[in-house]
């Protein structure tokens, strides 16, 4: 068998056996195939597409490329989530404790964030004394006695993604429908979880910026998950303008116990409800009426919160903050910014806003750029909200002037208001199981 070979059938829009995939990887993983000759296929596959079989093929092939772990010393079903990232987005911190705290096991792998969205263990650190590197007998052990634990990817999981996403890149065939798939759905299953809720965000602040795109990738890992005998469903929401209130690793962790205390955004709370739910359900193999029944009990109890507060020590977190939610922010300048003008707004750029919590230094425009944990911003108006001139639309967190100018600048560009009332976008636009 010949990586030529493969290239050209695939550039003649020929379909790759199970065997031809299983080369490909194995030969690329192990530095037979050159980067040149995978960058080649990987531009075939972008303009030719993949099958449904070639694409689960390919996982499979990218899921056993590495480590796949093993958590059957996990009692019970394990429940995984997965969101394609989205600025605000802070679910996993909530539904977390809200899925433990119903009896159902979440054994949490995060990444860091690059660029303007936020990764969940950059967020989970601003918490000081927060470890997210864990050892596997630690998460395991963690896992079993406080029913959760959340760390940083393991390195040796699926090298062929990290060799494959490296070359996508560079390449310009990042956004491929199959390859996207591939790249999720292999690290999710060489975790280990028996069953995933996945979160598909869509629009301006996406990286899936239509429905129709959107639906398709969702529809994919679905398929996927369940021919690998998996459990799965996928919720699209709505990513035109930010989850919640806060941008910005602090602020997001301050908003994710104003939620858990019941006092958060209603469309942050709502969305973490849901899932929750469907967790619940997989991971209790109940109904979803029961599993609701139970998630609202637990949330609305206090349990949820006292489950985050249980896994902030075990993972030796002060829990200080908790009671005294400033504590994460410190000294740093507040800046509020008001409507120049009346009305309603009509939409807003989330890319755009994410860009500006990403100058403050909330976020990283390259691998090397450090996090500043308590800048960010604060958005007390969102789509669809009555607007007068002068009032407050939000807040920055900031230390420099400079950057906080160049901040305001790109907010006050990316919210656009009209004189007609505006509606408040819908959150969830689809659920494909």
């Amino acid at each position: 068998m010949r990586m030529v070979d493969l290239i050209q059938k695939k550039r003649e829009g020929g379909a790759l056996s199970q065997e031809e995939i299983e080369f490909l990887i194995s030969e690329f993983v192990h530095g037979k195939i050159p980067d040149y000759q995978m960058s080649a296929f990987l531009m075939a596959v972008f303009f030719r597409h993949m099958t449904e079989k070639e694409t689960f093929y390919l996982t499979r092939a990218m899921e056993h490329s590495g480590q796949v772990m093993d958590l059957s010393a996990i009692e019970g079903i394990k429940v995984d989530k997965h969101s394609t990232g989205g600025v605000g987005d802070k679910t996993t911190i909530i539904l977390a404790p809200m899925v433990a705290a119903c009896g159902v096991k979440v054994a949490k792998l995060s990444g860091r964030g690059l660029g303007h969205t936020g990764g969940t263990i950059d967020k989970l650190e601003a918490i000081p004394g927060f470890r997210t590197s864990l050892a596997f007998e630690e998460w395991v052990r963690q896992v079993n006695e406080i029913g959760l634990a959340v760390a940083g990817g393991n390195e040796q999981l699926v090298p062929a993604d990290k060799k494959i996403y490296a070359l996508r890149d560079v390449t310009a065939t990042v956004e491929e429908i199959s390859l996207i798939a591939s790249s999720i759905m292999s690290k999710k299953l060489a975790s280990g979880a028996d069953a995933f809720v996945l979160d598909v965000k869509v629009g301006s602040g996406a990286f899936m910026k239509t429905l129709t795109d959107a639906q398709a990738l969702a529809a994919l890992m679905v398929k996927i998950a369940t021919l690998s005998g998996k459990k799965a469903c996928a919720f699209l929401t709505n990513m035109d303008l930010p989850l919640g209130k806060s941008v910005g690793n602090a602020l997001e962790i301050i908003e994710c116990v104003e939620t858990l205390r019941g006092q958060g955004p209603r469309d942050l709370t709502d969305i973490c409800l849901s899932l929750a739910t469907k967790m619940v359900e997989y991971g209790a193999d109940i109904s979803e009426r029961e599993a609701k029944n139970r998630v609202m009990e637990r949330f609305r109890n206090g349990d949820a919160l006292k489950k985050f507060k249980e896994f902030v020590q075990a993972q030796g977190g002060d829990t200080a903050f908790i009671d005294d939610p400033l504590k994460l922010i410190g000294t740093v300048n507040v800046r509020p910014f008001y409507a120049l003008k009346g009305g309603w707004i009509k939409r807003m750029e989330t890319e755009e806003i994410g860009k500006a919590a990403m100058i403050l230094g909330a976020g990283r425009e390259t691998k090397e750029s450090r996090i500043d944990p308590a800048v960010g911003l604060v958005l007390e108006k969102k789509t669809g909200d009555a607007v007068k001139a002068n009032e407050v639309l939000g807040s920055l967190y900031y230390r420099e002037e400079k950057r906080m100018e160049e901040a305001l600048g790109i907010l006050t560009r990316a919210i656009k208001f009209d004189t007609e009332p505006a509606e408040a976008p819908k959150l969830i636009l689809d659920v494909v199981a």
